[in-house]
């Protein structure tokens, strides 16, 4: 089960109640805002979150864009592959506890030492000491990003990923980041949970048009004009005339018509909809991709138990 946050819910108190009250279901965070914490604060989250659920708890983190960033948390957006690189590296050394942490980087400094500082700052060692591993999952579309996601951690969150196109506009970019890794056994075990929707019904234009809105938001209205992070994957999948207009009118206020304008043939690239035997084709196309787990957004319980008879 997979908790997200933007500006509303936050996922963690989501998560938490999540596993406390399940025993064997995995919990993940996809994800949690790195301008939103300190990594050391992440990490005590993670470790707390994960020995209380018995080691089922999956932390996945993102930057979100500069209009959250800036606008919500108050924060400068900066070079968001850098400050995450450096994220991560502290919040594998506070779980790790080989040694009080330190850490001299670009975003971060432990202990501060800045021109406020009061001199005072102590490293520190993580007071929990973890049984269970946290494996951390990158969610990245931008071509530096995922190369990053494939270098530093266990696992790549992408969302609308196309099982035809993401192989060759995303591969690429997987094969550097695992080179630069220097790990030959770490393609082999990397992670890649594709965030999609799902709708199994008889009714395919009733389908498309329950997924039509959040194409439609997320092209149109998550970023800026020339700085929406999914409007540029979906013209690298060849859609640039068909995103350009979704964006067009959803800046306009014209949300109905963004809407209608999400072409059918994006929706059924990007997500499981129709019946249930066009739902079984279509995972193939899943699987042979490279995907090891489907995140899947459901319109229903009917669809839930369609997919993991499916799937299992």
């Amino acid at each position: 089960m997979w908790a997200a946050e933007a500006w509303g819910s936050d996922a963690v108190t989501v998560l938490s109640w999540i596993a406390a009250r399940t025993s064997t279901i995995a919990v993940g965070s996809a994800v949690l805002q790195i301008p939103a914490r300190t990594p050391a604060l992440t990490a005590m989250t993670a470790v707390t979150l994960n020995e209380l659920s018995g080691g089922r708890f999956l932390l996945g983190l993102g930057v979100s864009g500069p209009q959250v960033v800036e606008g919500w948390h108050g924060v400068p957006y900066g070079r968001p592959l850098a400050r995450t690189r450096e994220y991560v590296s502290i919040v594998r050394r506070a779980v790790a506890r080989r040694e009080p942490l330190t850490y001299d980087g670009e975003y971060y400094q432990l202990p501060y030492r800045g021109s406020d500082a009061t001199g005072l700052g102590k490293a520190l060692k993580l007071l929990a000491h973890p049984r269970h591993p946290v494996p951390i999952y990158l969610a990245a579309i931008g071509p530096r990003n995922v190369a990053l996601a494939a270098e530093i951690a266990d696992g790549w969150l992408p969302i609308l990923y196309s099982p035809e196109k993401a192989p060759a506009v995303h591969g690429p970019h997987l094969a550097e980041g695992f080179a630069t890794a220097k790990d030959p056994a770490k393609a082999a075990t990397f992670e890649i949970v594709a965030t999609l929707g799902a709708a199994v019904t008889d009714d395919l234009e009733q389908g498309r048009g329950l997924l039509k809105p959040t194409l439609a938001l997320y092209l149109g209205g998550m970023g800026a004009r020339g700085r929406n992070f999914y409007f540029d994957l979906a013209c690298r999948y060849g859609y640039e005339k068909e995103a350009t207009l979704i964006q067009d009118l959803y800046l306009e206020g014209k949300r109905t018509a963004a809407v209608a304008a999400v072409p059918d043939a994006l929706v059924d690239e990007l997500n499981l909809v129709g019946s249930r035997d066009m739902i079984r084709d279509r995972l193939a196309a899943w699987e042979e991709s490279g995907v090891t787990t489907l995140a899947v957004s459901v319109t229903g319980p009917e669809t839930l138990r369609t997919l993991a008879e499916l799937v299992l």
